[in-house]
C-alpha cells in the first residue's frame, strides 16, 4: 500500500532556487501582504476580494503556521527576491489516501513576466513530491487566467479538464482548469 501524503514530510525551509528564497510566512509581512491583496489585478482570479489592512492581516495571520499540512489544510510560505517580498506560494494536502496535493500561488504584478511564478511554483512542486510523498500534484485556475495557465505548462503540467460554470465567486459564474503532473513524468528543468 502506497505511504500517504505528509506521512515522510521533513519540511526543510527556508527552500532556495536559483534567484528566490521560498519562506515561513511572517507578521511583518504586512506591509507586502496587503499591498498584493489591495491591488484589483492580483485578486481577480482568487477567492479573495480587494482586501483592506483589517482584513489582509487576519488574511495573513491565517497562513503563518508552517506545520506540515493535514488534509484540506494550506502550507503558504512567502517568495523573496533579493529581500523583497514578491509573492506568495502554497501547497494544499488534498487527500491522504491518494497522495494528491494542489498547488497555488500569488504574485505582485511588478513581479510578473520574469519567470519567478514558474520557478517558485516548481520548487512547492518539488516539495509536494519529495516531502509530502505526494504520487499527484493539481492546479486548478480561473479559465480566463491565461497567464497562470502558461506557468503550469511550463511546470509540465498537462491540462485535464475544463469545468464550465462549476463555480460562483464574486458574483458570477467561472469555468475552472484543471492541470495535474504525476510522480514518475517527467518535469522540465525550471531556471531563473
Amino acid at each position: 500500500m502506497p505511504h500517504q501524503v505528509a506521512n515522510v514530510a521533513i519540511m526543510r525551509l527556508p527552500i532556495r532556487t536559483e534567484r528566490l528564497v521560498l519562506r515561513p510566512l511572517r507578521a511583518e509581512d504586512i506591509a507586502a501582504h496587503h499591498r498584493m491583496f489591495s491591488d484589483p489585478d492580483v485578486v481577480r482570479y482568487l477567492y479573495e476580494d480587494v482586501l483592506d489592512l483589517e482584513a489582509a492581516t487576519a488574511h495573513l495571520q491565517s497562513r503563518l503556521s508552517v506545520e506540515v499540512p493535514a488534509e484540506g489544510q494550506w502550507l503558504n510560505l512567502a517568495v523573496e527576491c533579493d529581500g523583497d517580498l514578491i509573492g506568495e506560494v502554497g501547497a494544499r494536502v488534498v487527500s491522504q489516501e491518494h497522495r494528491q496535493c494542489e498547488i497555488g500561488y500569488g504574485f505582485a504584478p511588478e513581479a510578473g513576466g520574469q519567470g519567478f511564478a514558474t520557478e517558485a511554483a516548481s520548487a512547492i512542486v518539488t516539495l509536494c513530491f519529495d516531502e509530502f510523498g505526494a504520487h499527484r500534484v493539481v492546479g486548478r485556475i480561473d479559465a480566463r487566467h491565461h497567464k497562470s495557465a502558461r506557468v503550469l505548462e511550463r511546470l509540465g503540467m498537462r491540462r485535464e479538464a475544463h469545468l464550465r460554470e462549476n463555480e460562483f465567486i464574486k458574483g458570477e459564474w467561472i469555468d475552472e482548469m484543471v492541470y495535474a503532473i504525476t510522480e514518475g513524468e517527467p518535469r522540465p528543468a525550471i531556471q531563473g
